[in-house]
């Protein structure tokens, strides 16, 4: 896709999250707003995946080890088409397969369950390493969050991962800069996040902007060319990004709109998709 179109495709994602998070009265829009532009790149350029094929054994893999932004992944996959975008009305409700956190049982399409911190990116290794000993070409993907990160086994997968050598894994960290209790450097500051990934023998991309398709794409493409070592993207995005009221605002970590607030989210994001437009 162009950068254009995946633009556009993002702004419907963020549209669905906002939805889903309003319909369900619970949820997490801030950090699934600010991996938005993740979750479209990959999902509509960058993992070699089908979904009407969802379990082909050479598929790319993706896990998202910060499962709670569970209504980004899902708006992402619903317009990808695993499965109707009119369902993410459903997020949260009794009998839906539409789970406050992914479930691989739940969904064809979702590589792993997830939203006990810390422990996605473990799960994410050992696909890497399955690829490897069965001599598959396959990808491996794991999206985390800056705060998940101060979590101790996120360090135990990354030592393992730097040790083997794992090419075929994109470790991807969203620095939004904000978890629920706050600015992450005054809860318990990750930084340096890059000369730690580096420490563990990772390759690291330092992205500045990473709601910026561009940016994005050349990030993989770095990725894709880098062998012999895991590749850590560290990526600076906006909490609540596309949201004028959720922008920067920790208080929008875990909490749903009203049918007020729900009103101008989507007023925002129409007017983003209409200046798209006009592109």
């Amino acid at each position: 896709m162009t950068t254009l179109e995946l633009q556009k495709m993002a702004n419907e994602v963020r549209k669905g999250i906002v939805t889903a998070v309003h319909s369900a009265k619970a949820g997490h829009p801030g950090g699934s707003l600010s991996a938005a532009d993740l979750f479209t790149y990959l999902y509509f350029e960058e993992m070699n995946i089908d979904p009407k094929d969802p379990k082909n054994p050479d598929r790319d893999r993706f896990v998202l080890s910060k499962g709670h932004t569970a209504p980004g992944y899902y708006s992402a996959m619903a317009h990808r088409g695993y499965f109707p975008v009119e369902d993410l009305t459903t997020l949260r409700k009794v009998g839906s397969h539409l789970q406050g956190h992914p479930c691989m049982q739940h969904i064809d399409g979702i590589d792993m369950s997830s939203g006990s911190l810390g422990q996605g990116i473990s799960a994410a290794v050992g696909m890497a390493l399955a690829g490897k000993m069965d001599g598959k070409s396959y990808r491996v993907y794991t999206l985390l969050g800056d705060g998940e990160i101060q979590e101790g086994q996120v360090w135990e997968a990354s030592m393992f991962a730097g040790h083997r050598k794992l090419d075929n894994l994109v470790v991807i960290v969203d620095n939004n800069g904000l978890q629920i209790d706050g600015n992450i450097a005054d809860v318990c500051s990750p930084y340096p996040i890059d000369k730690k990934f580096e420490a563990f023998n990772f390759h690291v991309i330092n992205v500045a902007d990473g709601n910026d398709m561009d940016q994005l794409r050349a990030a993989f493409a770095e990725a894709k060319a880098t062998k012999g070592m895991p590749t850590a993207i560290i990526m600076k995005t906006v909490k609540g990004k596309g949201v004028s009221f959720m922008e920067n605002q920790a208080s929008w970590h875990g909490t749903a709109p009203n049918d007020e607030q729900y009103a101008v989210a989507m007023a925002d994001l129409e007017k983003v998709g209409e200046a798209l437009c006009q592109k």
